[in-house]
């Protein structure tokens, strides 16, 4: 198979793009996450719509009680009565005409607005204006007075409320109003609210918006003399304290949002070198080891960290050892391979070579014999390699099931004893009739384990003997016990006996029946399934012999 060089350069480009820059993706997510909440906090606050409309309300309150004594003011000292009968008494209405007298409606409305810090105009029951708040009378005519804003308290100050407004009418925070106008010479047509004032008599106020973007509050009330509208009195006020105070509030919104957002930004900056960082540490570690070509690159350890990045590190610490450990497992069972190989080929040669030679029939026919011998030993040797080969990956995909491991004994019991040889060893089963074993697991690869247990044990033991096969449940655990009459296992072996391709075989037995993988083969069936599988000498009183032992979990 050849590699993909392409693949190669991709991966290698993936993990450079992985460790550019000063900031993983993970962090910036983090610091993305963290803003989120203030961020949409912040924004919804700066509207402040109910907030805005309580001071607006407040303030035309204020306004309606203000005009309402202004107006009611001028109705008692500043209407004049004219009769067409002169002898008619003042204070009878009938044929009586009622005016505003303008010299003392303009110092009235001069007075009592000054007073309460507004502006007010007198408007006649014809719509005329009589008297502004802003408007003196001198020798030389009339004087026009118009109020300056308040000096701010430094330039910073002053840039900050430009800003502000600048931004609540550029990002649509300030509200969609009505556009103030003001003409030199103002009449009573002008405003729809003097207009209503004058000819239903009813209070009205409306909120306006000058060019400066300034809030002007507006409310018009009738002058009236015994229920009899007269004129109108139109009082102004810009909004200024009610942007100043939703400046103020959102200034300090805004002042918590950034010191909210230093914060933010530095358990943001803590989370990402305690999570983020030391990930990254991880992934470029384990990007190394993948491409390295000897052990000298590692997984970094921070299994001192007690949290999941620590239990990260050492699950990635054991799977890289694991993985060096299979490849080394690998690398021993190709040299295995070959020299068990290396072996009946090389008597097979010598054999063939020497055929070609000797004229002798006799000679020829034993090292025909010897050249089939090798050549069933190699068969063997093959398929026993190829079912270790293939047995992992098998175990990683086979879909496994229950197991009862009594029906699976007795069928391996029955065929074994079924054997028409009377000298052949028989096999005992023992398992409790009310013991139920059932395990989960490959029913065929746990048949191949015990398999290979009872044809063990029936080429140690000897003609006629007894096999014994006994399945008892010890807690969670199913334990099966595999007993011969066999001369035992060397001391010091009953581990090696696993190992693969390792031969200890009674000595009537002829040269290369076996493999030397079947041991090895179960052993790593039994492990795959969660068990655990040993060998002892009998010390029960029975005998001499071997005792192979398998615990397996139960469901």
């Amino acid at each position: 198979m050849q590699a993909n060089p392409d693949h190669k350069v991709e991966s290698v480009t993936r993990s450079k793009e992985r460790s550019h820059g000063p900031f993983s993706s993970l962090s910036l997510r983090i610091l993305a996450v963290n803003l989120a909440a203030p961020v949409l906090l912040v924004l919804g606050l700066l509207f402040l719509d109910e907030y805005e409309d309580t001071l607006i309300a407040t303030e035309l309150e204020a306004l309606h009680t203000q005009g309402e004594l202004i107006a009611a003011s001028l109705g008692e000292s500043a209407v004049v009565v004219e009769t067409e009968n002169a002898d008619f008494p003042s204070f009878i209405p009938n044929g009586n005409l009622r005016i505003i007298q303008p010299d003392t409606a303009r110092q009235l409305v001069r007075r009592l607005a000054g007073l309460a810090q507004l502006r007010a105009r007198l408007f006649d029951r014809d719509g005329n204006l009589i008297a502004d708040s802003r408007l003196l009378q001198g020798p030389g005519g009339e004087v026009q007075v118009i109020d300056l804003p308040p000096l701010a308290e430094d330039k910073l100050d002053q840039w900050l409320r430009q800003a502000y407004v600048t931004a609540t009418g550029r990002f649509g925070l300030g509200r969609d109003l009505e556009a103030y106008t003001e003409r030199g010479n103002s009449v009573a047509s002008d405003y729809k609210e003097v207009m209503a004032a004058l000819e239903q008599g009813e209070t009205g106020d409306a909120v306006r918006l000058r060019a400066d973007r300034e809030k002007m509050l507006t409310v018009a009330v009738p002058v009236q003399f015994y229920r009899q509208v007269v004129g109108a009195v139109f009082i102004s006020r810009d909004g200024r304290n009610i942007d100043k105070r939703l400046f103020a509030v959102r200034g300090s919104i805004l002042a918590m949002f950034g010191w909210v957002l230093g914060l933010t930004i530095l358990t943001s900056i803590y989370l990402a070198s305690t999570i983020g960082r030391p990930l990254r540490i991880l992934a470029e570690a384990a990007e190394k080891v993948r491409h390295a070509k000897t052990r000298r690159h590692s997984i970094p350890d921070m299994t001192h960290r007690s949290d999941e990045i620590g239990e990260l590190s050492g699950a990635l610490r054991e799977m890289t050892e694991s993985l060096w450990q299979r490849l080394d497992a690998i690398e021993s069972f190709a040299a295995d391979v070959a020299h068990e190989l290396k072996n009946p080929l090389t008597s097979l040669r010598s054999a063939v070579e020497t055929v070609a030679r000797v004229k002798d029939p006799e000679q020829q026919k034993k090292l025909m014999s010897i050249i089939l011998d090798d050549v069933s030993r190699l068969d063997r040797l093959i398929s026993d390699i190829s079912d270790a080969s293939r047995l992992d990956a098998e175990l990683s995909r086979a879909e496994t099931g229950p197991v009862k491991l009594g029906a699976l004994l007795d069928a391996l019991a029955q065929m074994q004893n079924a054997n028409d040889d009377t000298k052949a060893p028989k096999v005992n089963l023992e398992i409790a009739a009310a013991e139920s074993l059932t395990i989960t697991g490959l029913e065929g690869r746990l048949a191949q384990v015990f398999r290979n247990l009872i044809v063990n044990a029936v080429s140690f033991s000897p003609p006629g003997g007894t096999i014994t096969v006994r399945a008892t449940r010890e807690g969670p655990f199913a334990c099966v016990d595999v007993l011969d009459q066999g001369s035992g296992i060397p001391a010091g072996k009953e581990k090696a006996i696993f190992e693969r391709f390792y031969s200890e075989r009674p000595e009537a037995e002829k040269f290369g029946t076996h493999s030397g993988l079947g041991l090895s083969i179960s052993k790593q069936i039994v492990e795959a399934h969660r068990g655990i599988i040993s060998a002892v000498n009998r010390n029960d009183g029975g005998g001499t012999g071997a005792r192979f032992i398998v615990r397996l979990p139960l469901i």
